[in-house]
C-alpha cells in the first residue's frame, strides 16, 4: 500500500509537493477516494473527507452585481442597468471590485472556520440568457437582448471575477443557464425549448462562445429546460459536442438547483433518480445543485454508469478548487492577501456611483428648452412615487447588502441642499392605490414647480418563480408591459395638474408607458440602480453628469406586438427581428448636449473570407457640454440567400468629448462575424456578397452608410 502523503499534496505542506502540477495532485487525490467519498463532492454541499484533508465545501455563491446574500458588500445597478453602460472597461473594473470584495469575505469566513453557502469562491454569475422577450421576470439578471453585447459585457465580467494570475483563480465565474433558458417561469422546470439550429446558432448561443473562448470562464450551468426534447443537463448535444467538443471547454459543469430532479420527476426521460444522476454525469454535468447524485452509487452498482466516468467528473472539480488555491499556503497564493478591510471602501462606492451614472437612459427630454436638467435654483419640488424612498426597490435580486443606500428622495435632498424645499408623498403602492395616497400627492405637486415621479417595478412583483398573483403579474413574470394600474392612475393625476413633471422609471424590464411618452416632457430609465442610487438619480437629473446609458433591450408598446411567450423562435422579437415599430428601439438613450458622425470610411472596400476590416468614424461634440457618446455599428446583408436579421450590432464604442472636440472612432469587423449556419450542412458560412454598414446613434438613428463586398468576389 502507498504511504499516505495526500495530505502533503493537498495542503502543500513542504515545498516540493506545493510545486506539484495541479492535473498531477488531483490525480493522485482522487485516486485515494472511495466511490462513496467521490460521489460525495459532486453535490452543491461537500462534506470534509478529515482522514485526505479535505475541507467541506460549499460549492453555491452569487455575485451577479455585487456579492450576494453574505452580508456587507458593495452593490452595483443590476445586471439589465450594467449592460444599459455600453462600457466594456467599466464592466471589468465593476467585476474587479466584486471579486476582490469575495476574496476578502472567503478567507474571513475561513479563518472563523465557517464554510456555509454563500462563502465560497464559485459563484453562479453572470447570468447571460439572452432577454427575447420583456416578460420574463429573470431578464433584468441578463445583459439584454442581443448576443453581441450580451458576450462582448459577459467576458469582462468573467475576466473581472476570475483575475489575470496565470496559476490560480480569483474566483470561479459560472455563465448560466445553458441554453435557451428565458421563461415562462411557472413552466421553467416542464418546458420543451424547441427552436431551430439557426435560431440556436446564431442567438442562443453566441453570447455563450463567447463567455467560454474569450471570457474563458471555468463553470457553466445547465438548465432545468428541455431543448429540443433533450434535458439541457442532460444533453450531449449541448454538453459534449458543442461545450466541450467544438468551444473546447476545460472546466466544469454544474446544474441549476433541482435541475436533476427534472429529468425524472418532470421531464419523465428517464425512470429514476439513479438514471437521471447517470445522464447527467455521462453527458457533462459534473456537480449537482441538489441530491440526486446520491444516488450515483447505486448507478455504478447497477451498470447505469462507470467508476471512471465518476472520477473524470471529480477530477473536474477538484482541479477547480487547487486552481483556487485552497489547498496552498495563503501565501503563496496572490489573490490571499487581499484584506477584509477592502469591503465597503471609498474607491468601491464611488465606482458604485459611476456604474448607477453610466447606466442611467434618458429616454425622452421635450421642451424648449429641454426640461432636464433642472434647475438647482427651483423654489419647491416634489418627489413622488412609491419607488422614490424605498431602499428594498433599488437592489434587484440577488442583491447584496450596502452598507448605506441613497434612496432617490434622499439623493434629491442631498443635492439640492436646504436652498429648496422637497416634498414627498408616496402617491400609491406599487400595485395598489388608495385615494388618501393619492390626494397626498396632488396636494404636494399642486405646491411644486417641478415634479418627479418615480414609479416602476421591482424584484418582489418581477423575479424568479415567485408567487405573484397582482394584476399583469404571473410566477415572476410580467403578463402586461403596462405599469401597474395604480400608478398609472397617480400619473394621469399628477400629469393633470400641468405641472412640469419628470417620469423616472426603475424596473428591470421594458415598460410600455405609451401615455407618458405622449403627455410627459422627460422620462428617464433607471433599472434597479444600486446603492448609489439617489445620488447618481440626481446628479442626472440636476446636470452634473450627463446621461449616456444605451437601452440594451426594446421597449414594446404592447404584449400584443409579440408572439407568443412560449414559442421560441426569434422571429418577431427583439430588434433584429421585428418588424412593428416601437415606443423606444434598441440602442436608444439621448444627452444633454449633441454629436455629428462625419467621414465613416472603412480600411478596405473588400473583407477577405477569414479577414477583418477597420470601420472608422468621427464623432464631434457640437454641444455646449461635455458627454458621452455610444457608437454603434450595424450591419444588414444584401445579398444573402437566407433570411437574415434586419440588422445585427457589430461593434459599438463609448466615448466622451468635450464641447468641440472630435475623435476619430474605429471599430473592428471580422468576416467570420457576418457568417450565416447552415443547417444542411452544419458549419458557419460566411456568404460573397455586399453588406450595408451603419454608424450611428441607436439601432434605428443611423448617421451614416457604407457599403463593403464580404467574400472573394470582385
Amino acid at each position: 500500500m502507498r504511504p499516505l502523503l495526500v495530505p502533503l499534496l493537498v495542503l502543500g505542506a513542504t515545498r516540493a509537493p506545493a510545486q506539484t502540477p495541479f492535473e498531477a495532485r488531483v490525480r493522485d487525490l482522487v485516486g485515494r477516494m472511495t466511490l462513496e467519498e467521490k460521489v460525495s463532492q459532486m453535490q452543491d454541499v461537500a462534506p470534509a473527507i478529515p482522514r485526505l484533508g479535505i475541507p467541506e465545501y460549499n460549492w453555491w455563491n452569487e455575485a451577479l452585481h455585487g456579492v450576494a446574500r453574505s452580508g456587507t458588500a458593495t452593490v452595483f445597478p443590476q445586471a439589465i442597468g450594467v449592460a444599459a453602460t455600453w462600457d466594456d472597461s467599466l464592466v471589468l473594473r465593476m467585476a474587479t471590485v466584486i471579486s476582490d470584495e469575495a476574496r476578502a469575505k472567503y478567507h474571513e469566513y475561513v479563518r472563523e472556520g465557517s464554510r456555509r453557502r454563500y462563502q465560497g469562491l464559485t459563484f453562479w454569475s453572470p447570468n447571460i440568457n439572452l432577454f427575447r422577450d420583456p416578460r420574463w421576470g429573470r431578464g433584468q439578471e441578463t445583459y439584454g437582448e442581443d448576443p453581441f453585447l450580451t458576450g462582448r459585457l459577459a467576458a469582462q465580467f468573467i475576466r473581472g471575477l476570475q483575475g489575470d494570475d496565470p496559476k490560480y483563480l480569483k474566483t470561479v465565474a459560472t455563465v448560466k443557464h445553458f441554453a435557451v433558458h428565458s421563461g415562462p417561469e411557472p413552466e421553467r422546470h416542464h418546458f420543451d425549448a424547441v427552436v431551430s439550429e439557426r435560431d440556436l446558432r446564431e442567438s442562443y448561443l453566441p453570447h455563450f462562445e463567447t463567455g467560454i473562448r474569450e471570457g474563458r470562464a471555468y463553470s457553466l450551468m445547465c438548465a432545468y429546460n428541455r431543448v429540443d426534447g433533450r434535458a439541457a443537463c442532460g444533453s450531449d448535444m449541448l454538453l459534449k459536442d458543442i461545450l466541450r467538443g467544438e468551444w473546447g471547454f476545460r472546466g466544469y459543469v454544474v446544474s441549476d438547483c433541482g435541475a436533476i430532479d427534472d429529468i425524472f420527476q418532470r421531464h419523465r426521460i428517464v425512470p429514476t433518480a439513479a438514471a437521471a444522476a447517470a445522464l447527467g454525469v455521462k453527458s457533462g454535468t459534473d456537480l449537482e445543485c441538489g441530491r440526486t447524485y446520491a444516488n450515483l452509487v447505486d448507478a455504478v452498482r447497477q451498470g447505469l454508469i462507470t467508476e471512471q466516468e465518476i472520477d473524470t467528473a471529480v477530477t473536474r472539480l477538484f482541479l477547480a478548487r487547487f486552481k483556487l488555491g485552497m489547498f496552498d499556503p495563503p501565501d503563496s497564493v496572490r489573490w490571499a492577501r487581499i484584506p477584509f478591510s477592502v469591503l465597503d471602501q471609498p474607491a468601491h462606492r464611488a465606482l458604485a456611483r459611476q456604474v448607477t451614472r453610466e447606466s442611467i437612459v434618458l429616454l425622452k427630454n421635450a421642451g424648449a428648452p429641454p426640461l432636464l436638467p433642472l434647475r438647482k435654483n427651483l423654489r419647491t419640488i416634489a418627489v413622488i412615487g412609491p419607488n422614490a424612498d424605498q431602499a428594498e426597490m433599488l437592489l434587484g435580486n440577488y442583491n447584496g447588502t450596502p452598507t448605506d443606500p441613497i434612496t432617490p428622495l434622499r439623493g434629491i435632498r442631498e443635492a439640492v441642499g436646504s436652498g429648496m424645499r422637497v416634498l414627498y408623498a408616496r402617491g400609491s403602492d406599487l400595485a395598489a392605490g388608495t385615494d388618501s395616497l393619492e390626494n397626498e400627492a396632488v396636494a404636494a405637486a399642486r405646491q411644486a414647480d417641478v415634479v418627479v415621479l418615480f414609479l416602476g417595478l421591482t424584484a418582489r412583483l418581477e423575479g424568479e418563480e415567485m408567487r405573484v398573483e397582482i394584476e399583469g403579474f404571473r410566477g415572476g413574470d410580467r403578463t402586461s408591459l403596462d405599469l401597474p394600474a395604480a400608478q398609472e392612475h397617480l400619473l394621469e393625476r399628477i400629469v393633470a395638474l400641468g405641472k412640469p413633471t419628470v417620469l423616472v422609471l426603475m424596473s428591470g424590464s421594458a415598460l410600455g408607458v405609451n401615455w407618458a411618452q405622449d403627455h410627459v416632457p422627460a422620462i428617464v430609465e433607471a433599472w434597479y440602480p444600486g446603492q448609489a442610487a439617489g445620488t447618481a438619480i440626481a446628479d442626472v437629473l440636476f446636470g452634473d453628469y450627463n446621461p449616456a446609458g444605451r437601452l440594451p433591450v426594446t421597449f414594446y408598446r404592447s404584449v400584443d406586438d409579440l408572439p407568443p411567450f412560449d414559442d421560441y423562435r426569434m422571429a418577431g422579437r427583439t430588434y433584429r427581428f421585428f418588424a412593428g415599430a416601437p415606443l423606444y428601439p434598441f440602442g436608444h438613450g439621448l444627452s444633454y448636449t449633441t454629436f455629428t458622425y462625419k467621414n465613416l470610411r472603412t480600411s478596405a472596400a473588400t473583407l477577405a473570407a477569414e479577414g477583418t476590416v477597420t470601420v472608422s468614424v468621427d464623432i464631434t461634440n457640437t454641444g455646449k457640454r461635455s458627454g458621452d457618446e455610444v457608437v454603434q455599428l450595424y450591419v444588414q446583408h444584401l445579398g444573402s440567400a437566407v433570411e437574415r436579421p434586419k440588422k445585427d450590432l457589430r461593434g459599438y464604442a463609448r466615448i466622451t468629448l468635450r464641447p468641440g472636440e472630435t475623435r476619430t472612432v474605429e471599430l473592428s469587423l471580422r468576416a467570420s462575424s457576418l457568417a450565416y449556419w447552415n443547417a444542411a450542412a452544419h458549419r458557419w458560412v460566411v456568404e460573397d456578397e455586399p453588406v450595408r454598414i451603419q454608424v450611428g446613434a441607436s439601432s434605428t438613428d443611423i448617421r451614416l452608410e457604407a457599403t463593403i463586398r464580404v467574400g472573394s468576389a470582385p
